[in-house]
């Protein structure tokens, strides 16, 4: 008799037999490639680059991030820029972002803030001073508009060209991209429907401009459907500066103000 545990001897051959089979189907794993040192190139990396992932990792590990979405209607903007085109005048649609911005943040104090790490507290600036994000080849960097809220959409709009130009030839001086007290980052010039930005520290929050795309809406006193050029904008804010409702209430003020009419605007045209 076989020992316990054993297969029987009759069997053991055809066991051996089946166990050296391989499952029909499957294939051998292909070899791994050999790496040729002439298909690839290490890309040196720049100081700002090292300085920007340093600043980013510290924000994104060491500040609690909140987030807050709201779609605008960008019709009014389409209106007051083919007014302003009519008379020989340019103004973006990035340009009325940062107006609308600079206004809303004039109203709401707690989303114009920082938090301070000596006082552990929020600390609200008195000025409105907006970055704006300027993709270069070195990295990214942000130019900003100072006192941003008392000046007209004209101005903001020369400003904002001259001060990315100088930008992207690395002409910009340090007192022209260190601080301010909000950012905004516009990748409306790509496909992307929304997305949400780390902080810039030491700033308590950031907007994240998508692509305006036409959306149908419901006419509320009709009922008719329609189409209309939308926007979406997202708020990164730190938690411990402000509250998702001081962020919302932000995002009404802007709403307002870029949604206002034509007319209403201070173009400085």
């Amino acid at each position: 008799a076989a020992p316990v545990g054993s297969a029987p001897s009759t069997l053991a051959p055809t066991l051996a037999q089946n166990a050296s089979k391989k499952p029909a189907g499957l294939k051998a794993a292909p070899a791994a490639p050999v790496l040729d040192e002439d298909t690839f190139e290490d890309v040196p990396v720049t100081t700002i680059r090292k300085v920007i992932a340093s600043r980013l990792l510290e924000s994104k590990t060491q500040t609690p991030h909140e987030f807050v979405t709201a779609d605008v209607s960008l019709a009014s903007v389409a209106k007051l820029r083919a007014a302003l085109k009519a008379g020989g005048v340019k103004a973006s649609v990035n340009d009325c972002v940062v107006y609308a911005v600079a206004r809303a943040l004039r109203a709401s104090p707690k989303v114009n803030a920082k938090w301070d790490e000596a006082s552990a507290s929020a600390v609200t600036d008195p000025d409105v001073d907006v970055a704006i994000a300027v993709a270069t080849d070195g990295g990214l960097i942000t130019p900003i508009v100072r006192g941003a809220d008392a000046k007209s959409l004209t101005a903001i709009g020369s400003e904002v060209r001259e001060l990315a130009g100088r930008a992207r030839k690395g002409g910009l001086k340090p007192h022209e991209f260190t601080g301010g007290s909000f950012s905004v980052s516009n990748l409306g010039m790509f496909p992307v429907d929304s997305f949400s930005a780390i902080l810039n520290p030491p700033q308590g929050a950031i907007m994240a401009v998508g692509r305006g795309a036409d959306k149908i809406k419901v006419d509320e006193s009709t009922g008719e459907l329609f189409d209309e050029p939308t926007m979406s904008v997202t708020v990164s804010a730190d938690a411990r500066v402000a509250d998702v409702a001081d962020v919302a209430r932000f995002l009404n003020a802007f709403k307002e103000t870029i949604e206002q009419p034509e007319e209403a605007w201070a173009t400085g045209a």
